[in-house]
């Protein structure tokens, strides 16, 4: 109930800082390049107002706060807490205000700078204020806390060290993707192999015997001088004698004979 409360109250807050901001509209109209006392004490004081209402908050008040603010569409305030959130680590808890300034940009819009002491460190609060024919309403709401030359060397150091790292790490990645492109190869290669058809094979030569029996037996002169001279050595007639094969006999017995 007590967080819901200080979330209304901020949200009112805020809404009337937007209404009293127009009525230092008019008196600002007839300033061009520097701020009147009157105004100039006005802007500071309300920046001072926001300043601490928006420090009193915890991290989860004012992420609670920032989502309703964002539903709202109160983007500018919005803003202003997450940068809050982003450095409340750093800078510890609100103290006391040390100085503030309303002045006139470039632009002619006006803004207001307030240095405040925290309880780690001094901060720098700056909210920028654009201005129409009726109204003056908040455009940009930022902390910069003041860090120590140590400190900021720290931060330097780590910020290179992790862009190299980065750098480092993604040139690793690409030289082992370039090195797998070997094995690529090799596996569409056999996925290739595979997929193509086998060739038919070759038709088998025939037997050199075979060969030769075939061109002895269709050799029908050759047969009939044969079947004479055995039908002369035994004394019988060539009737009773039938030649089924021919056989090639080895060389070392033709030798001998």
């Amino acid at each position: 109930m007590k967080q819901k409360m200080k979330r209304v109250w901020l949200v009112l807050c805020m809404v009337t800082l937007l209404f009293g901001l127009t009525a230092c509209s008019k008196a600002a109209d007839t300033e061009e390049e520097t701020v009147d006392a009157q105004t100039a004490s006005y802007i500071c004081q309300v920046s001072e107002s926001l300043l601490q209402q928006i420090t009193s908050f915890s991290a989860e008040d004012a992420a609670a706060a920032e989502e309703r603010l964002l539903k709202d569409k109160q983007t500018v305030l919005a803003s202003g807490l997450t940068s809050w959130q982003n450095v409340m680590g750093d800078t510890g808890a609100f103290g006391s205000i040390i100085a503030s300034e309303a002045a006139l940009d470039e632009e002619g819009n006006y803004y207001c700078t307030v240095n405040a002491q925290f309880e780690n460190r001094e901060v720098e609060f700056k909210i920028f204020y654009s201005m129409d024919d009726q109204s003056m309403e908040p455009t940009s709401i930022s902390f910069a806390p003041e860090y120590t030359t140590g400190e900021k060397m720290t931060k330097a150091a780590m910020n290179t060290l992790m862009g190299m790292g980065t750098v480092f790490v993604v040139l690793i990645f690409i030289s082992i993707l370039i090195s797998c492109f070997k094995f690529i190869s090799v596996f569409e290669n056999r996925m290739k192999a595979k997929e193509a058809p086998a060739p038919a094979p070759a038709p088998a030569a025939p037997a050199l015997e075979a060969a030769e029996e075939e061109e002895l037996v269709d050799d029908l002169e050759l047969v009939a001088v044969i079947t004479a001279a055995i039908a002369a050595a035994t004394n019988s007639s060539t009737d009773g004698l039938v030649v089924r094969s021919i056989k090639r006999a080895p060389g070392a017995k033709w030798k001998r004979a």
